[in-house]
């Protein structure tokens, strides 16, 4: 397992792609100025040991080195030793939905970004808690098993969007049964699993799923995002707008907030449901009601005593560069006498 202690020298690697444009630059005035004195076959003549090929090499070599130690620079370690550390804590599954009605723009930036905020926000607030994430349309996938690493749950939580699920719709039934798996703890006394939705959903059997759910203790919260008004669909294609989706009558189609949906969810599963539509309202509540439920003891396992690796870095950065200082930028003998695209002959 590795950790990174200072990230922030990576932006020095910036100044990688500025060498390459320097290089293209010089290499073109060069050429540029070349062909005011000579054509290129009495250059060749008069430069036969010329080449553009170690002088590209050199360069690669030099950004090599560089780069290394760069990365020396951040001083990554790497854990050496896994150890069992006992926790306590609640489990708590997020199930996001990220159906094109999510991309509505009637809540800013959109329903869905917003919802990421939300559920973003509470991790933050979390404790030793663990927690998981679904995303679901017209069916459900496992983004994020439960795990204690918020980091990680963060992270993956910003890459989700509606073409991580094969087909559309809004069926949080899928959802809800996918989170059945992840509660993998039988004495875990409180379960809670926290859906967000505009609510468009159409299957009937949604709630006595949910209460299915609620009958082997999970607590289920709802929080619906979107206006009642509601909002048209915007399509895009590569990040421009190309309109609004449209049915087959060639209506714009107007997606609102279903929060009788959600209310019946949480009802049926004595949870609550929430609006979402201001940012601090849901996430100060389900922050609240999981700092003062009950916590389960678990065991995890997580690396320790991280280990300096900047020495093996800075050691191959080091003899890049030397390498560089010592590699000459004209054609070697052995080189020459390959020949390999009978260059000799064609002169002679």
């Amino acid at each position: 397992m590795y950790r990174i202690e200072e990230p922030i020298y990576f932006y020095v690697l910036a100044i990688i792609p500025a060498m390459i444009v320097i290089f293209l630059l010089v290499l073109w005035w060069k050429k540029r100025t070349q062909r005011k004195f000579a054509d290129t076959t009495l250059l060749k003549r008069l430069a036969p040991n010329s080449s553009t090929f170690k002088n590209t090499l050199k360069l690669i070599i030099l950004l090599l080195g560089v780069a290394f130690l760069v990365i020396s620079l951040t001083n990554p370690k790497m854990g050496t030793k896994l150890k069992t550390v006992k926790r306590e804590g609640v489990d708590i599954v997020f199930a996001l939905d990220v159906s094109k009605s999510m991309l509505a723009e009637d809540i800013a930036p959109n329903r869905l970004e917003k919802s990421k905020q939300i559920i973003s926000k509470i991790i933050d607030k979390l404790g030793s808690d663990r927690v998981g994430i679904i995303i679901y349309a017209g069916n459900s996938y496992p983004l994020l098993p439960i795990t204690t690493d918020h980091a990680a749950a963060n992270m993956f939580l910003q890459n989700a969007n509606p073409d991580m699920v094969s087909s559309q719709g809004t069926a949080i039934n899928e959802a809800l049964e996918l989170a059945k798996t992840y509660y993998n703890n039988d004495e875990q006394t409180n379960r809670f699993l926290i859906i967000i939705s505009d609510g468009e959903d159409h299957q009937e059997e949604t709630k006595q799923v949910a209460q299915n759910l609620a009958n082997e203790g999970v607590k289920i919260y709802t929080v619906g995002v979107g206006t009642e008004r509601g909002g048209p669909i915007p399509m895009r294609l590569n990040g421009s707008m190309i309109g609004y989706k449209k049915d087959r009558q060639g209506e714009t189609v107007i997606t609102k907030r279903m929060p009788e949906v959600l209310q019946g969810i949480a009802d049926a599963s004595d949870g609550k449901y929430m609006d979402g539509n201001i940012t601090e309202n849901p996430v100060n509540e389900i922050a609240e009601i999981i700092a003062n439920a009950e916590k389960s003891e678990f065991e995890t396992k997580q690396f320790s005593d991280y280990k300096d690796q900047f020495q093996w870095f800075l050691a191959l950065g080091l003899l890049l560069l030397v390498i560089d200082i010592f590699l000459f930028d004209k054609k070697t003998k052995w080189v020459r006498k390959v020949d390999l695209f009978n260059e000799e002959k064609t002169k002679k």
